[in-house]
């Protein structure tokens, strides 16, 4: 018999539902509202929790799903509502076990809680129980295969220490292992991955929750797995086909940070193929104030691999980005034509010799940067955003907007993002911003001439502005030019466009940009100590 919670704030149904419960044999808790069930929920052990949805308002009872999932993500949830419109379309549908239409008849809630009941019995540890996790694929000649995984993680939280993932481990065949971190917890997502290139036939891929690796209250749910197949003559068949494995940094595994979020290919003028990663954060390297100066996010965005190819789709040479930046010749193994490449450094540089126990095959998308940032990529793929502001609060990088705490920053919804197109002659740029009524100008160097920007090409940077700050009050934006150290002053900053100026929104997606140009359209050519001002109003 279960241990289960009703939740009605209807006290005669409550009641009625309660004696009806018990009689048939079940230990029943009782709450006439959400707020009392939370508590329950918090301070007692539950596997069964039958809720009405309207507790009075509907916004209740999804918060009270949503909390459950958090606290207890093992419990089943079955939700009793007579406007079923009340939950379809939302994150909390898939949260829920069963929806039953009121008015409900007892003998189908006892038949349904019976079984459930039933099925805890048999519940394997870690949640894979009762639910399928082998799928079966077939290939027809050898291709390279890419599997998209329809993964979430009941309970889990990116920000909460001990709730913050779950790891996948994916495998072909029984063999040829590789792991998948479910990083957006509840939220179903597609987590594409390559599986290399696959023989001629019918295979099984499986999907397993790896029990050491993964934080212990959050469940695996498997909700399916499709798969594309890529030829050699099919266009995309290069992009998937020389894929980095990316073996992961030692100190990172089980402790949920710098994971690899998304991968991403450009194809390049010289007809050479290059790979970049985009990390959760960075542990090393650049500060988290120095990436949002200089970079204008958080996340640490690394090329990794690049190969040149010939007629016929061979590497005839290929590079990594290894220790300190340095751009070396690729010498290690691949399988397939995979190279194998470890994460060697805390600002993940990768070389050619490394291994660890983790391994990620991300399939990459291709992205076309020629007209724009390489952020680009995490605009089109937001989640990202919010991956990486969660992992800065749950390890502490962040601070209170208006006060100074080492390296740390304000919450990232607090920063204008200005994306430009620069060309810097022996000097460093930095954007100012003002705002309407105001003679303040804000910076996002923060006055010191290393968090300037001293590369060219498509550039982002972020300043910090008053919390809740709107479009409507940005008046002007500056640029200002800075010479570099031991240089005769006679360059120059030039800014060729400016593409894009936004702030986040409350779930930590890119807004609108709000930049129109108008009459002052650009090029700026600014000398160094001076600035160059540019109205938006």
């Amino acid at each position: 018999m279960a241990r289960l919670l009703l939740v009605d704030d209807d006290g005669d149904q409550l009641e009625v539902r309660r004696l009806l419960l018990e009689h048939s044999g079940h230990a029943v808790l009782s709450a006439g509202s959400a707020a009392e069930a939370m508590h329950l929920v918090d301070h007692e052990a539950l596997e069964l929790i039958v809720m009405d949805l309207r507790l009075p308002r509907t916004e209740d009872g999804l918060a009270l799903i949503r909390h459950i999932r958090q606290q207890t993500p093992a419990a089943r949830i079955v939700v009793l509502s007579g406007w079923t419109s009340d939950v379809a379309d939302l994150p909390e549908a898939s949260m829920i076990d069963h929806l039953m239409l009121k008015p409900v008849r007892s003998h189908q809630l006892l038949r349904l809680v019976a079984r459930l009941a039933v099925w805890l019995l048999c519940v394997v540890p870690f949640g894979n129980a009762q639910q399928q996790n082998t799928f079966p694929f077939q290939v027809d000649a050898p291709s390279e295969v890419v599997a998209d995984l329809d993964l979430s993680a009941p309970g889990a939280d990116w920000g909460r220490a001990g709730r913050e993932s779950v790891m996948a481990v994916v495998s072909v065949d029984e063999a040829a292992k590789q792991h998948v971190m479910v990083y957006a917890g509840a939220e179903r997502r597609r987590y594409p991955i390559f599986l290399g290139e696959i023989t001629p036939g019918v295979h099984q891929l499986k999907i397993e929750r790896h029990p050491e690796w993964s934080a212990r209250g959050p469940l695996l749910q498997i909700h399916g797995a499709s798969f594309r197949s890529y030829k050699p003559a099919d266009p995309d068949y290069v992009v998937v086909a020389h894929a980095p494995i990316l073996f992961a940094r030692p100190n990172t595994i089980g402790k949920f940070t710098d994971v690899p979020l998304l991968a991403y290919c450009e194809r390049l003028g010289d007809g050479s193929l290059r790979y970049s990663v985009i990390f959760s954060n960075e542990d090393g390297g650049t500060s988290t104030r120095g990436l949002m100066a200089r970079w204008g996010r958080v996340t640490d965005i690394e090329h990794v691999y690049q190969a040149w190819l010939d007629g016929s789709g061979k590497p005839v040479r290929a590079g990594i980005q290894t220790r300190d930046h340095k751009d070396v010749e690729f010498r290690g193994r691949r399988q397939g034509r995979h190279p194998l490449l470890g994460v060697v450094t805390d600002n993940n540089m990768v070389a050619d010799d490394a291994t660890s126990a983790v391994r990620y095959q991300l399939a990459p998308v291709v992205a076309n940067l020629s007209a724009a940032s390489r952020e680009k990529v995490m605009d089109e793929n937001p989640l990202t955003y919010l991956i990486s502001a969660r992992e800065l609060e749950r390890e502490g990088k962040l601070r209170t907007y208006g006060t100074v705490d080492g390296q740390k920053i304000s919450a990232p919804e607090n920063y204008l993002f200005a994306e430009l197109r620069i060309q810097n002659k022996e000097t460093r740029l930095a954007v100012l911003v003002r705002l309407t009524e105001e003679n303040l100008w804000r910076a996002s160097h923060l006055g010191a001439h290393d968090l300037a920007i001293e590369r060219s090409g498509w550039v982002r940077t972020a300043i910090e502005l008053p919390p809740a700050t709107q479009p409507s009050q940005v008046a002007e934006i500056g640029f200002l030019c800075l010479p570099e150290p031991k240089t005769d002053g006679n360059g120059a900053c030039r800014i060729d466009a400016l593409g894009k100026l936004f702030f986040l929104t409350a779930a930590q997606s890119p807004g609108p940009s709000f930049w129109q140009p108008r009459m002052d359209r650009g090029p700026w050519i600014v000398a160094p100590g001076q600035m160059r001002v540019v109205s938006l109003r």
